[in-house]
């Protein structure tokens, strides 16, 4: 059992010990911070809080708690009840609230759950307000107001039709054209929210829907993480039902990966690569991944006379680079698309209408469109360290082994070679040192990484 506290909220498994696990206890005290430093930032101010969950099993309970606590802090709260997390992130703009609380777990398992925290610009936050957060919820002097000064409920209504109508009007979606391909499309939305947005979304373009997985119980048919391995049954109905495309999503339906009509995957990482290809062909300009994102996207961009920049791993760290280079395009490799001409946050569903369109427009199948792209493949390993070794010793000298190539240490430590990358993160809860690895063959990108753990181990002294 796991309580993980981080800038960008708080997650655990449900049940246990309070302070070990996301308990009542935990859940009300984190809240309560957040409200707090909502309070602290927007002194005088009356202030609201849009509050959405995903389908998950305890995210009743969870939202239940988060809501009292909120009106308890003197917050007004409009909860649109079973949301996306782009959903959220977008009403929070659109209704003028001053934050917002998502309840999800994300990719994670059923017995996880967790409260990721937006600011009134629907974003996650930055580092300095996540660990004030942090900070606020070790006090305890919090002073919470008398029951004439509690909050109101100022809304409950679904956001979905807001967030579907609002894709559906960006110039660069071209609903006419993809309703005229005829395209069938297969989704698995394990048994989560994208059940109800993503299907309601492909209809409004004329798109013909097979369901698999898509009724929001929050009883994952299978592992939700959209990884190949956990996409078999999606892929086989894609093949068995002569479908043009598969889409899977993660419980709270901010990662897209795709398969092609002929089962095989996409590949998330070729996800945004895909989209950004699309975006760029009609408005010129930069883009932006995460150092852990495939270098397809810079190739691609490239080729379109744009300039391509990385960023440190976390959805914060893409937007704070996006905002910085102007890019039309970003997001991150695990199926994470990020399109400011709607709003500056991973949107599954603006990746699928925008990924439709492509395909519509380029003539070709799935899988034809795939193959255009520049093809790496990524290794990901991980090294597990005992807990007296200096991790951040370990990464020095990995940097001073490989000082003659081009090396990156805004996160952790990645080494580019001419043909291959290698990136290395210590994980911020267990002595764990993430590999990654790219290039232009699996054989390649696999030695690339047992060359840079051997280095590891020589200097671990293990």
């Amino acid at each position: 059992m796991t309580l993980i506290k981080s800038i960008s909220g708080i997650r655990g498994t449900i049940g246990g010990m309070p302070g070990d696990n996301l308990t009542p206890i935990d859940i009300v005290k984190f809240t309560t911070a957040y409200c707090r430093w909502l309070r602290e930032a927007n002194p005088g101010k009356r202030l609201s809080v849009v509050i959405g969950r995903d389908a998950r099993i305890s995210g009743e309970m969870v939202n239940d708690l988060v809501e009292g606590t909120v009106l308890g802090c003197g917050i007004d709260v409009i909860n649109p009840g079973l949301a996306t997390t782009p959903g959220v992130e977008m009403a929070v703009i659109a209704k003028g609230a001053d934050g917002g609380i998502i309840i999800t777990a994300s990719h994670n398992p059923r017995q996880w759950n967790a409260l990721k925290l937006l600011n009134g610009r629907g974003e996650f936050l930055n580092d300095a307000d996540g660990k004030k957060i942090l900070q606020l919820a070790e006090r305890t002097d919090t002073l919470y107001p008398e029951v004439d000064h509690k909050g109101k409920v100022l809304g409950c209504e679904p956001y979905d039709d807001e967030h579907i109508a609002a894709v559906l009007a960006l110039p660069l979606v071209d609903t006419g054209l993809v309703k005229s391909k005829g395209f069938k499309v297969v989704v698995d939305a394990v048994n989560s929210v994208g059940g109800i947005s993503i299907p309601r979304l492909l209809r409004q373009m004329g798109v013909e829907v097979v369901e698999i997985f898509t009724t929001p119980n929050g009883e994952f048919p299978h592992n939700p993480e959209p990884l190949p391995e956990n996409l078999r049954e999606l892929s086989e109905t894609v093949v068995r039902e002569k479908a043009d495309l598969g889409i899977a999503v993660d419980p709270d339906v901010d990662r897209l990966a795709l398969v092609c009509e002929d089962g095989s995957m996409f590949g998330e990482e070729y996800t945004l690569v895909a989209v950004a290809d699309y975006v760029l062909s009609k408005t010129p300009g930069n883009t932006v991944s995460n150092l852990s994102s495939t270098r397809a996207l810079r190739d691609v961009t490239r080729a379109r006379g744009g300039k391509y920049s990385a960023a440190a791993v976390g959805e914060v760290n893409v937007v704070t680079k996006m905002k910085e280079t102007g890019a039309v395009i970003g997001g991150e490799g695990n199926g994470g698309v990020i399109y400011p001409g709607l709003h500056y946050g991973r949107d599954a569903l603006v990746g699928v209408a925008l990924f439709l369109t492509h395909l519509a427009q380029s003539g070709l199948t799935a899988s034809q469109l795939r193959a255009t792209y520049p093809s790496y493949h990524i290794s990901k390993n991980k090294i597990e360290l005992t807990p007296g070794i200096d991790v951040d010793a370990i990464l020095e000298r990995i940097k001073e082994e490989f000082a003659a190539e081009q090396v990156t240490d805004i996160d952790g430590v990645k080494i580019d070679f001419p043909d291959k990358w290698v990136h290395l993160r210590k994980s911020n809860t267990e002595p764990i040192i993430r590999i990654y690895s790219e290039a232009k063959d699996a054989g390649t990108a696999e030695e690339l990484a047992r060359t840079v753990i051997r280095k590891i181990e020589q200097i671990a002294g293990i």
